[in-house]
């Protein structure tokens, strides 16, 4: 996730400087994010890349603005001004490491808190843990099953879903969940990774295939080596951001979670609601390397091996923060409620709001309980020779698409002369051979009309057959097509075919 001083930002249109998602990603040096007479000004990039974006507070726009830098400042004046549009800060170190969130929240109702710290005792950790982490693997199954095919790894999961419900310990718990994330990692393991053709030589080999979720470099997930994996975290680090912004608009603590334990400067209750939303995430990245080709220029490869994304690129994965934001709400919204229902004393009074998807209005007015999905962005479809972007629906742009059909019809000459040398082809040969040897000696002139001469056959029947499809002649005189097209060109056949022929260009003595 490396800034890039020398590609432009793309996905993003001339009226705005951000998509239509209303995501905005900075990178670069030096980043400024401050006050200029009631505007907010950001200042980002590198070199001649360098841009300055002054926003309104009526008609902007900004939903998120997501900074993947360590470098700049932002004043008091800027963070107030997104907290009073109700846009929320996202930032990220070089690595994906989520390093700070702001956004709008809610009011804090200590007794809802109260209820998150005594969660163990309880009984209500145990009974959220099991159910996210039972979402998480029918997610992983289904992945396994309908995206990978992979149906054995499926039923290993399944098999470990259905542990669940006697899982008495939040150990349990956990030793479940990553014996099933061992099946399910396993099934991805050679999947490969499509570059277009000229980026091939400038491409790792380990880059070409997915491999496994562990980094040598670090024995875990984090500073992945390969494409992939590196997009998976910067994913990942995406759907963090918007749990924490979810549990901070419902009033929940982000840094007390239930099922990741207690550590240093990490939001466990954050984590603990990405659970059921990472097979989405997942899925979303099988779409796409499946489907489309990954651009080298895309990717970096650092001196000890560790993958980056380029800043364009890392640019268009945020505006995929809106589908992640939309997908963890509604369990955060449950695990909110499931803290409330726990307090013997909170039972008796209203269940908590539901800010994120307005449930609670929803089905007073009749309307669905959920909003509609948020659609996918849409990715450029890249040709697979040169990687430029083409026209849905195609493969190859029109330049390449001339070398691989050269390419194809070299291979199909190649397969069909191997063919044609096979025993099963020859004994086909020699049987047809044989069968028209006999039917010339069996034929005789006498058996032929006096009015069907070679004069007639030249003058009558050749015309009227050269306007006729080589198929047409093939079937009627049972030969090949490749000889009835000799026949159509001029080709004078055997005399016993001369009787058909005529038949089949409606001719007659009269």
């Amino acid at each position: 996730m490396a800034a890039s001083g020398t590609l432009p930002q793309e996905g993003l249109s001339r009226k705005s400087p951000f998509s239509k998602r209303g995501i905005l990603t900075l990178t670069g040096f030096g980043i400024k994010i401050r006050m200029q007479s009631g505007h907010l000004e950001i200042e980002d990039g590198i070199g001649p890349e360098r841009r300055t974006i002054r926003l309104a507070r009526i008609g902007h726009g900004l939903k998120r603005l997501v900074c993947i830098s360590e470098d700049g400042f932002a004043t008091l004046g800027a963070l107030k001004w997104l907290a009073d549009v109700g846009a929320s800060l996202v930032m990220l170190n070089r690595t994906g490491k989520v390093l700070f969130v702001t956004g709008p929240t809610a009011s804090i109702d200590v007794r809802l808190r109260r209820a998150q710290a005594l969660a163990n005792s309880s009984g209500a950790a145990l009974r959220i843990a099991r159910e996210l982490i039972d979402q998480k693997l029918a997610g992983q199954g289904q992945v396994a099953r309908q995206k990978l095919h992979a149906v054995e790894c499926a039923e290993r999961i399944h098999c470990y879903r259905s542990e669940l419900a006697e899982a008495d310990t939040l150990e349990r718990v956990r030793l479940i969940e990553s014996r099933a994330a061992a099946a399910y990692w396993s099934a991805w393991r050679t999947l490969p990774i499509i570059f277009p053709r000229k980026d091939q030589r400038r491409t790792p080999a380990h880059w070409r295939v997915f491999g496994t979720r562990v980094s040598p470099l670090t024995g875990s997930p984090r500073l992945a080596v390969n494409p992939p994996n590196a997009i998976l975290n910067y994913l990942y680090s995406l759907l963090e951001s918007e749990s924490c912004l979810a549990s901070a608009c419902l009033g929940l603590d982000s840094g007390m979670g239930v099922l990741h334990v207690d550590t240093k400067a990490r939001d466990s209750l954050a984590c603990d609601l990405m659970e059921p939303v990472r097979p989405q995430v997942d899925a979303f990245l099988l779409d796409w390397i499946m489907r489309e080709p990954l651009k080298r220029e895309w990717l970096l490869e650092q001196s000890d091996g560790n993958c980056r994304l380029m800043a364009p690129f890392a640019a268009r994965l945020s505006e995929t923060a809106p589908m992640w934001g939309h997908a963890v709400a509604p369990f955060a919204e449950w695990v909110s409620r499931a803290f409330w229902s726990s307090s013997a004393k909170l039972t008796r009074e209203s269940a908590p709001p539901t800010r994120l998807t307005q449930r609670t209005k929803r089905e007073l007015t009749g309307a669905p309980s959920l909003p509609s999905p948020i659609k996918v962005p849409r990715r450029d479809n890249l040709c697979r020779g040169c990687g430029k972007t083409i026209q849905d629906g195609s493969t190859n742009c029109a330049t390449c698409a001339v070398g691989d059909a050269t390419k194809n019809m070299l291979d199909a000459a190649r397969i069909g002369r191997q063919i044609a040398k096979s025993p099963e082809s020859r004994l086909k040969q020699a049987n047809t051979q044989r069968k028209n040897a006999f039917a010339q000696h069996a034929w005789k002139s006498s058996d032929q009309p006096a009015w069907l001469t070679e004069k007639f056959y030249s003058e009558n029947v050749q015309p009227v057959l050269a306007a006729m499809s080589a198929s047409t002649i093939a079937r009627r005189i049972s030969v090949s097509r490749c000889y009835a097209g000799r026949i159509r060109e001029g080709y004078r056949p055997h005399p016993r075919h001369w009787r058909a022929l005529a038949a089949l260009a409606n001719l007659s003595p009269s």
